[in-house]
Protein backbone atom coordinates (compact mmCIF):
# COMPACT_ATOMS: atom_id res chain seq x y z
CA UNK A 1 0.00 0.00 0.00
CA UNK A 2 1.32 3.60 0.03
CA UNK A 3 1.75 5.20 2.64
CA UNK A 4 4.29 4.66 5.51
CA UNK A 5 5.48 1.09 4.26
CA UNK A 6 8.73 1.98 6.20
CA UNK A 7 7.53 1.33 9.16
CA UNK A 8 8.16 -1.87 9.07
CA UNK A 9 8.03 -3.95 5.15
CA UNK A 10 9.97 -6.71 4.38
CA UNK A 11 13.08 -4.91 4.49
CA UNK A 12 13.08 -3.41 8.15
CA UNK A 13 11.19 -7.29 8.91
CA UNK A 14 15.06 -8.46 8.95
CA UNK A 15 16.64 -6.02 11.30
CA UNK A 16 13.35 -5.20 13.15
CA UNK A 17 14.31 -7.10 16.42
CA UNK A 18 17.45 -5.75 16.85
CA UNK A 19 19.30 -8.86 17.60
CA UNK A 20 22.23 -11.07 16.62
CA UNK A 21 20.92 -13.80 14.41
CA UNK A 22 21.85 -17.03 14.52
CA UNK A 23 23.69 -18.71 11.54
CA UNK A 24 21.22 -21.53 9.71
CA UNK A 25 21.19 -23.40 6.54
CA UNK A 26 21.19 -27.12 7.52
CA UNK A 27 20.34 -29.76 5.07
CA UNK A 28 16.83 -31.33 5.27
CA UNK A 29 16.88 -34.15 8.42
CA UNK A 30 16.58 -37.49 6.35
CA UNK A 31 12.55 -38.01 6.95
CA UNK A 32 11.80 -40.42 3.98
CA UNK A 33 7.98 -39.46 4.08
CA UNK A 34 6.74 -41.21 0.31
CA UNK A 35 9.92 -40.88 -1.84
CA UNK A 36 11.60 -43.87 -1.91
CA UNK A 37 15.25 -42.47 -2.85
CA UNK A 38 16.02 -42.05 0.62
CA UNK A 39 16.56 -45.63 1.81
CA UNK A 40 18.32 -46.81 -2.24
CA UNK A 41 22.36 -46.38 -2.26
CA UNK A 42 23.07 -44.31 -5.88
CA UNK A 43 25.50 -45.04 -8.35
CA UNK A 44 26.33 -43.65 -11.83
CA UNK A 45 27.86 -44.10 -15.13
CA UNK A 46 30.79 -41.65 -14.35
CA UNK A 47 30.75 -38.62 -11.96
CA UNK A 48 33.12 -35.49 -12.27
CA UNK A 49 35.66 -35.88 -9.50
CA UNK A 50 34.77 -33.03 -7.36
CA UNK A 51 30.71 -33.83 -8.29
CA UNK A 52 29.16 -36.70 -5.88
CA UNK A 53 26.22 -39.18 -7.03
CA UNK A 54 24.89 -39.29 -3.43
CA UNK A 55 23.95 -35.65 -3.68
CA UNK A 56 20.29 -37.28 -5.54
CA UNK A 57 18.69 -38.73 -2.93
CA UNK A 58 20.15 -36.16 0.17
CA UNK A 59 17.21 -34.72 0.76
CA UNK A 60 17.65 -30.81 -0.63
CA UNK A 61 15.45 -29.34 -2.42
CA UNK A 62 17.13 -27.23 -5.08
CA UNK A 63 17.10 -23.32 -5.24
CA UNK A 64 17.73 -23.74 -8.99
CA UNK A 65 19.62 -25.67 -11.20
CA UNK A 66 22.07 -23.54 -11.38
CA UNK A 67 22.49 -24.02 -7.53
CA UNK A 68 26.21 -23.64 -6.08
CA UNK A 69 25.56 -23.63 -2.58
CA UNK A 70 24.57 -27.47 -2.44
CA UNK A 71 26.15 -31.27 -3.51
CA UNK A 72 24.83 -32.25 -6.89
CA UNK A 73 25.64 -35.30 -9.77
CA UNK A 74 27.19 -34.27 -12.78
CA UNK A 75 29.40 -35.75 -15.78
CA UNK A 76 31.71 -33.11 -17.12
CA UNK A 77 33.46 -33.52 -19.63
CA UNK A 78 31.44 -36.73 -20.69
CA UNK A 79 28.76 -36.24 -23.02
CA UNK A 80 26.33 -38.78 -25.09
CA UNK A 81 24.20 -40.69 -22.72
CA UNK A 82 24.79 -40.84 -18.79
CA UNK A 83 22.75 -42.72 -15.93
CA UNK A 84 21.92 -42.26 -12.49
CA UNK A 85 20.77 -45.02 -10.61
CA UNK A 86 18.70 -46.18 -7.16
CA UNK A 87 19.39 -49.34 -5.61
CA UNK A 88 17.11 -51.35 -2.73
CA UNK A 89 18.02 -53.96 -0.92
CA UNK A 90 14.54 -55.24 -1.62
CA UNK A 91 11.94 -54.63 -4.25
CA UNK A 92 10.14 -51.48 -4.48
CA UNK A 93 7.00 -50.47 -6.16
CA UNK A 94 7.31 -47.44 -8.41
CA UNK A 95 5.10 -45.19 -10.14
CA UNK A 96 6.60 -41.63 -10.50
CA UNK A 97 9.43 -40.01 -10.17
CA UNK A 98 10.74 -36.67 -10.69
CA UNK A 99 14.03 -35.37 -11.27
CA UNK A 100 15.81 -31.84 -11.21
CA UNK A 101 18.50 -31.57 -13.40
CA UNK A 102 21.90 -29.67 -12.52
CA UNK A 103 23.05 -26.84 -15.51
CA UNK A 104 25.34 -24.47 -14.12
CA UNK A 105 25.26 -22.46 -18.05
CA UNK A 106 28.25 -23.50 -18.97
CA UNK A 107 29.85 -27.31 -19.49
CA UNK A 108 26.65 -29.04 -17.87
CA UNK A 109 23.81 -28.25 -19.31
CA UNK A 110 19.97 -29.71 -18.79
CA UNK A 111 19.50 -33.37 -21.46
CA UNK A 112 18.77 -33.00 -25.02
CA UNK A 113 16.26 -35.60 -23.65
CA UNK A 114 15.50 -38.72 -20.47
CA UNK A 115 13.58 -41.52 -19.80
CA UNK A 116 13.55 -43.79 -16.64
CA UNK A 117 14.12 -47.46 -16.92
CA UNK A 118 13.76 -50.68 -13.80
CA UNK A 119 15.31 -53.84 -13.71
CA UNK A 120 13.54 -56.64 -14.59
CA UNK A 121 15.54 -59.17 -13.57
CA UNK A 122 18.43 -59.78 -16.38
CA UNK A 123 17.96 -56.42 -18.31
CA UNK A 124 17.48 -52.56 -17.85
CA UNK A 125 13.77 -51.98 -19.56
CA UNK A 126 12.09 -48.46 -20.22
CA UNK A 127 9.27 -47.81 -17.83
CA UNK A 128 5.58 -48.72 -19.24
CA UNK A 129 3.01 -45.84 -19.81
CA UNK A 130 5.08 -43.33 -19.28
CA UNK A 131 3.33 -39.56 -19.29
CA UNK A 132 6.21 -38.20 -20.82
CA UNK A 133 9.52 -36.75 -19.82
CA UNK A 134 9.70 -32.85 -19.58
CA UNK A 135 13.03 -31.21 -19.77
CA UNK A 136 12.95 -28.05 -17.19
CA UNK A 137 15.40 -25.90 -15.94
CA UNK A 138 14.73 -24.77 -12.14
CA UNK A 139 11.67 -27.19 -10.88
CA UNK A 140 11.24 -30.62 -11.00
CA UNK A 141 10.44 -32.86 -13.82
CA UNK A 142 7.80 -35.56 -12.99
CA UNK A 143 6.70 -38.60 -14.85
CA UNK A 144 4.11 -41.31 -13.95
CA UNK A 145 4.11 -44.55 -14.97
CA UNK A 146 2.83 -48.17 -14.59
CA UNK A 147 3.43 -48.82 -11.05
CA UNK A 148 6.36 -51.74 -11.60
CA UNK A 149 8.18 -53.85 -8.94
CA UNK A 150 11.70 -53.38 -9.26
CA UNK A 151 14.72 -53.19 -6.74
CA UNK A 152 17.10 -50.72 -9.21
CA UNK A 153 15.68 -47.60 -10.69
CA UNK A 154 17.88 -45.83 -13.57
CA UNK A 155 17.40 -42.25 -14.93
CA UNK A 156 18.77 -42.25 -18.19
CA UNK A 157 20.19 -38.47 -19.83
CA UNK A 158 21.36 -38.05 -23.25
CA UNK A 159 22.90 -35.25 -23.98
CA UNK A 160 22.60 -32.38 -25.43
CA UNK A 161 24.14 -28.47 -25.27
CA UNK A 162 26.69 -29.70 -22.93
CA UNK A 163 27.33 -32.88 -20.04
CA UNK A 164 24.67 -33.74 -17.67
CA UNK A 165 23.62 -33.50 -14.28
CA UNK A 166 21.03 -34.02 -11.20
CA UNK A 167 20.56 -32.36 -8.30
CA UNK A 168 18.20 -34.67 -7.13
CA UNK A 169 15.76 -37.70 -7.43
CA UNK A 170 12.85 -38.46 -5.94
CA UNK A 171 10.86 -42.12 -6.53
CA UNK A 172 7.23 -42.12 -5.49
CA UNK A 173 4.84 -45.29 -5.17
CA UNK A 174 1.86 -43.47 -6.50
CA UNK A 175 2.03 -40.29 -8.61
CA UNK A 176 2.47 -37.25 -5.95
CA UNK A 177 -0.68 -35.17 -5.39
CA UNK A 178 -1.62 -32.17 -3.97
CA UNK A 179 0.47 -29.76 -5.32
CA UNK A 180 3.82 -31.84 -4.15
CA UNK A 181 7.15 -30.85 -4.28
CA UNK A 182 8.20 -27.71 -6.24
CA UNK A 183 6.92 -27.70 -9.75
CA UNK A 184 5.37 -24.58 -10.34
CA UNK A 185 3.65 -24.16 -13.44
CA UNK A 186 6.29 -23.81 -16.33
CA UNK A 187 4.97 -19.46 -17.01
CA UNK A 188 5.99 -18.51 -13.69
CA UNK A 189 9.18 -20.38 -13.27
CA UNK A 190 11.03 -17.46 -14.78
CA UNK A 191 9.23 -14.52 -12.57
CA UNK A 192 9.97 -16.79 -9.66
CA UNK A 193 13.33 -17.10 -9.63
CA UNK A 194 14.02 -13.37 -10.17
CA UNK A 195 12.11 -12.72 -7.37
CA UNK A 196 13.85 -14.83 -4.97
CA UNK A 197 17.20 -13.68 -6.70
CA UNK A 198 15.89 -10.09 -6.14
CA UNK A 199 15.35 -11.21 -2.65
CA UNK A 200 18.98 -12.51 -1.58
CA UNK A 201 20.86 -9.85 -3.56
CA UNK A 202 18.64 -6.72 -1.66
CA UNK A 203 18.24 -8.43 1.91
CA UNK A 204 20.56 -11.24 2.33
CA UNK A 205 23.86 -10.18 3.90
CA UNK A 206 23.35 -13.02 5.88
CA UNK A 207 19.83 -12.07 6.95
CA UNK A 208 17.61 -13.47 5.04
CA UNK A 209 18.07 -17.05 5.79
CA UNK A 210 19.52 -16.49 9.38
CA UNK A 211 16.42 -13.85 10.36
CA UNK A 212 14.18 -16.33 13.04
CA UNK A 213 11.00 -14.29 13.37
CA UNK A 214 9.28 -14.83 9.91
CA UNK A 215 5.61 -15.78 10.73
CA UNK A 216 6.85 -19.08 9.78
CA UNK A 217 8.85 -19.66 12.75
CA UNK A 218 6.21 -18.05 14.88
CA UNK A 219 3.37 -20.78 13.26
CA UNK A 220 6.06 -23.13 13.84
CA UNK A 221 6.77 -22.86 17.21
CA UNK A 222 3.12 -23.08 17.59
CA UNK A 223 2.67 -26.29 16.12
CA UNK A 224 0.35 -24.68 13.51
CA UNK A 225 -1.76 -21.99 14.99
CA UNK A 226 -1.77 -17.87 15.42
CA UNK A 227 -2.19 -15.45 18.27
CA UNK A 228 -3.11 -11.55 17.55
CA UNK A 229 -3.10 -8.97 20.07
CA UNK A 230 -5.39 -6.00 19.32
CA UNK A 231 -3.79 -2.60 19.24
CA UNK A 232 -7.03 -0.47 19.13
CA UNK A 233 -5.26 3.26 18.14
CA UNK A 234 -8.59 4.92 18.39
CA UNK A 235 -11.38 6.80 20.94
CA UNK A 236 -14.06 4.66 19.33
CA UNK A 237 -16.03 2.03 21.41
CA UNK A 238 -16.13 -1.44 20.80
CA UNK A 239 -19.10 -4.06 21.50
CA UNK A 240 -18.96 -7.43 22.08
CA UNK A 241 -20.20 -8.27 19.08
CA UNK A 242 -17.67 -6.10 17.34
CA UNK A 243 -15.05 -7.83 18.67
CA UNK A 244 -16.03 -11.49 17.92
CA UNK A 245 -16.58 -9.88 14.06
CA UNK A 246 -12.88 -8.26 14.60
CA UNK A 247 -11.78 -12.02 15.25
CA UNK A 248 -14.39 -13.91 12.86
CA UNK A 249 -13.04 -11.65 9.78
CA UNK A 250 -9.08 -11.69 10.65
CA UNK A 251 -9.56 -15.38 10.83
CA UNK A 252 -11.16 -15.57 7.70
CA UNK A 253 -8.40 -13.51 5.99
CA UNK A 254 -5.76 -14.99 7.35
CA UNK A 255 -7.06 -18.78 6.03
CA UNK A 256 -7.15 -17.49 2.46
CA UNK A 257 -2.96 -17.26 2.96
CA UNK A 258 -2.72 -20.97 4.74
CA UNK A 259 -5.02 -22.41 2.33
CA UNK A 260 -2.85 -21.96 -0.85
CA UNK A 261 0.23 -24.02 1.42
CA UNK A 262 -2.20 -27.37 1.81
CA UNK A 263 -1.36 -30.78 0.61
CA UNK A 264 2.05 -28.45 -1.17
CA UNK A 265 5.90 -29.79 -0.83
CA UNK A 266 4.89 -31.59 2.83
CA UNK A 267 3.24 -28.84 4.41
CA UNK A 268 1.79 -30.26 7.74
CA UNK A 269 -1.29 -28.35 8.36
CA UNK A 270 -4.92 -28.72 6.88
CA UNK A 271 -5.88 -25.65 9.00
CA UNK A 272 -4.41 -22.90 11.21
CA UNK A 273 -6.60 -22.10 14.10
CA UNK A 274 -6.10 -17.83 14.78
CA UNK A 275 -7.38 -16.90 17.78
CA UNK A 276 -7.14 -12.92 19.36
CA UNK A 277 -5.87 -13.32 23.11
CA UNK A 278 -6.28 -9.53 24.02
CA UNK A 279 -6.75 -5.94 23.19
CA UNK A 280 -5.35 -3.49 24.00
CA UNK A 281 -6.77 0.58 24.80
CA UNK A 282 -6.26 3.91 26.30
CA UNK A 283 -9.32 3.32 28.37
CA UNK A 284 -11.13 0.56 29.39
CA UNK A 285 -14.60 1.79 29.31
CA UNK A 286 -13.95 2.02 25.29
CA UNK A 287 -14.35 -2.11 26.09
CA UNK A 288 -18.18 -3.02 26.23
CA UNK A 289 -17.75 -6.20 27.61
CA UNK A 290 -16.60 -7.47 30.98
CA UNK A 291 -15.76 -11.42 30.19
CA UNK A 292 -12.43 -12.42 30.92
CA UNK A 293 -11.96 -14.22 27.16
CA UNK A 294 -9.37 -11.94 26.03
CA UNK A 295 -6.33 -10.18 28.03
CA UNK A 296 -6.95 -6.39 28.20
CA UNK A 297 -4.11 -4.19 28.43
CA UNK A 298 -5.02 -0.43 28.90
CA UNK A 299 -2.61 3.03 29.16
CA UNK A 300 0.68 1.08 28.05
CA UNK A 301 1.31 3.65 25.41
CA UNK A 302 4.38 3.10 22.66
CA UNK A 303 5.03 4.42 18.97
CA UNK A 304 2.19 6.93 20.29
CA UNK A 305 -0.61 3.85 20.69
CA UNK A 306 -1.44 1.04 23.14
CA UNK A 307 0.87 -1.44 23.36
CA UNK A 308 -0.07 -5.16 24.45
CA UNK A 309 1.96 -6.48 27.15
CA UNK A 310 5.73 -7.00 26.00
CA UNK A 311 6.16 -9.91 27.59
CA UNK A 312 3.14 -11.79 26.13
CA UNK A 313 4.47 -10.13 22.06
CA UNK A 314 6.89 -12.93 20.38
CA UNK A 315 8.63 -9.44 18.86
CA UNK A 316 9.62 -9.11 22.27
CA UNK A 317 10.68 -12.32 23.03
CA UNK A 318 11.93 -14.32 20.07
CA UNK A 319 12.81 -17.03 22.31
CA UNK A 320 9.55 -18.76 22.32
CA UNK A 321 9.33 -18.21 26.40
CA UNK A 322 6.96 -15.81 27.88
CA UNK A 323 8.05 -16.31 31.51
CA UNK A 324 6.29 -12.67 32.39
CA UNK A 325 3.34 -12.73 30.89
CA UNK A 326 0.30 -12.13 32.94
CA UNK A 327 -1.90 -14.80 31.00
CA UNK A 328 1.24 -17.36 30.64
CA UNK A 329 2.27 -18.42 27.44
CA UNK A 330 -1.11 -19.88 26.14
CA UNK A 331 -2.35 -16.15 25.99
CA UNK A 332 1.58 -14.56 24.26
CA UNK A 333 0.49 -13.32 20.85
CA UNK A 334 2.67 -13.79 17.65
CA UNK A 335 0.92 -10.77 15.79
CA UNK A 336 -0.64 -7.28 16.51
CA UNK A 337 -3.54 -6.15 14.46
CA UNK A 338 -2.45 -2.33 14.66
CA UNK A 339 -5.95 -0.65 13.78
CA UNK A 340 -5.47 3.35 13.75
CA UNK A 341 -7.73 5.73 13.41
CA UNK A 342 -7.14 8.04 10.18
CA UNK A 343 -4.37 5.74 8.97
CA UNK A 344 -3.60 5.51 5.27
CA UNK A 345 -2.23 2.23 3.65
CA UNK A 346 -0.45 -0.40 5.87
CA UNK A 347 2.43 -1.81 6.93
CA UNK A 348 3.57 -5.23 7.88
CA UNK A 349 6.41 -6.98 9.19
CA UNK A 350 7.09 -9.79 11.93
CA UNK A 351 5.62 -7.61 14.80
CA UNK A 352 1.76 -8.04 12.56
CA UNK A 353 -0.13 -6.14 10.30
CA UNK A 354 -1.24 -1.79 10.69
CA UNK A 355 -4.40 -0.38 8.71
CA UNK A 356 -6.77 1.80 9.31
CA UNK A 357 -9.13 1.44 11.91
CA UNK A 358 -11.94 2.62 9.37
CA UNK A 359 -10.86 0.41 6.84
CA UNK A 360 -10.67 -2.56 8.72
CA UNK A 361 -14.00 -1.88 10.47
CA UNK A 362 -15.68 -0.83 7.10
CA UNK A 363 -14.54 -4.22 5.47
CA UNK A 364 -15.35 -7.14 8.27
CA UNK A 365 -17.64 -8.72 6.01
CA UNK A 366 -15.88 -8.43 2.64
CA UNK A 367 -14.69 -11.12 0.95
CA UNK A 368 -10.75 -10.21 0.54
CA UNK A 369 -9.58 -7.55 2.50
CA UNK A 370 -6.92 -6.08 0.52
CA UNK A 371 -4.37 -4.45 2.51
CA UNK A 372 -4.49 -6.86 5.59
CA UNK A 373 -4.12 -9.36 3.28
CA UNK A 374 -1.05 -7.46 1.53
CA UNK A 375 0.50 -6.94 4.86
CA UNK A 376 0.20 -10.90 5.87
CA UNK A 377 2.03 -11.46 3.15
CA UNK A 378 4.88 -9.24 4.68
CA UNK A 379 4.37 -11.10 7.45
CA UNK A 380 5.78 -13.77 5.91
CA UNK A 381 8.92 -12.60 4.23
CA UNK A 382 6.78 -11.61 1.25
CA UNK A 383 8.20 -8.38 -0.86
CA UNK A 384 7.15 -5.23 -2.18
CA UNK A 385 7.18 -4.24 -5.75
CA UNK A 386 7.37 -0.45 -6.10
CA UNK A 387 10.21 -0.38 -8.45
CA UNK A 388 9.43 -3.71 -10.49
CA UNK A 389 7.53 -6.11 -11.89
CA UNK A 390 8.54 -10.02 -12.52
CA UNK A 391 8.76 -10.62 -15.92
CA UNK A 392 5.20 -12.43 -17.57
CA UNK A 393 3.03 -11.80 -14.89
CA UNK A 394 0.99 -8.72 -14.05
CA UNK A 395 -1.36 -7.77 -11.16
CA UNK A 396 -0.55 -9.69 -8.24
CA UNK A 397 -1.70 -8.92 -3.96
CA UNK A 398 2.09 -7.90 -3.34
CA UNK A 399 2.55 -5.50 -5.70
CA UNK A 400 0.17 -2.92 -3.94
CA UNK A 401 -3.13 -1.64 -5.99
CA UNK A 402 -2.67 -4.10 -8.47
CA UNK A 403 -5.10 -7.08 -7.12
CA UNK A 404 -7.51 -7.34 -4.61
CA UNK A 405 -7.33 -10.64 -3.94
CA UNK A 406 -4.38 -13.11 -3.50
CA UNK A 407 -2.94 -14.56 -7.33
CA UNK A 408 -1.51 -17.48 -8.29
CA UNK A 409 1.97 -15.50 -8.47
CA UNK A 410 1.41 -14.88 -4.96
CA UNK A 411 0.58 -18.37 -3.40
CA UNK A 412 3.40 -19.64 -5.77
CA UNK A 413 5.56 -16.81 -4.19
CA UNK A 414 4.59 -17.79 -0.42
CA UNK A 415 5.48 -21.29 -1.44
CA UNK A 416 8.86 -20.42 -2.80
CA UNK A 417 9.62 -19.32 0.79
CA UNK A 418 8.58 -22.63 2.33
CA UNK A 419 10.94 -24.08 0.06
CA UNK A 420 13.52 -22.18 0.97
CA UNK A 421 12.64 -22.69 5.23
CA UNK A 422 11.27 -25.70 5.14
CA UNK A 423 14.65 -27.57 6.35
CA UNK A 424 14.67 -25.63 9.30
CA UNK A 425 11.66 -27.07 10.84
CA UNK A 426 12.54 -30.67 10.15
CA UNK A 427 10.65 -31.17 6.03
Amino acid sequence: MNTRKALASTASILVAAGLALVVGGAPAKAAPGDNLAWTATPSASYTSPWENVAAIRDGIDPTRSNDTANPRWGTWPNQGQQWAQLTWTSAQTIGAAEVYFFDDGGGVRVPASWRVQSWNGSAYVDVAGASGYPVAADRYNQVTFTAVSTTRLRVVLQSGAGSVGLLEVKAHGNPPTGGSGWNPPGNLVTPLNQVWTHQEQTYNNGNLYEFRNYGWDQLFANRGSINYCVRWDSSAPVTAAQRDQVHAALARQYRKWMDVMVGHNNWPYTDVPVRVVGWAVRDRAQLQWSDTSVDIYVGDIRENAPQCAAPCGRFFNQGGSYPNCPGGAARHYDHSLWLTDGFGGGAGGDWGQRMGREYFMNNLNAENMTILLHEIGHTYGLDDFYDWTPSGVGGFIMRAGSASSITEFDAWMLRDWWRHLKNRYGY
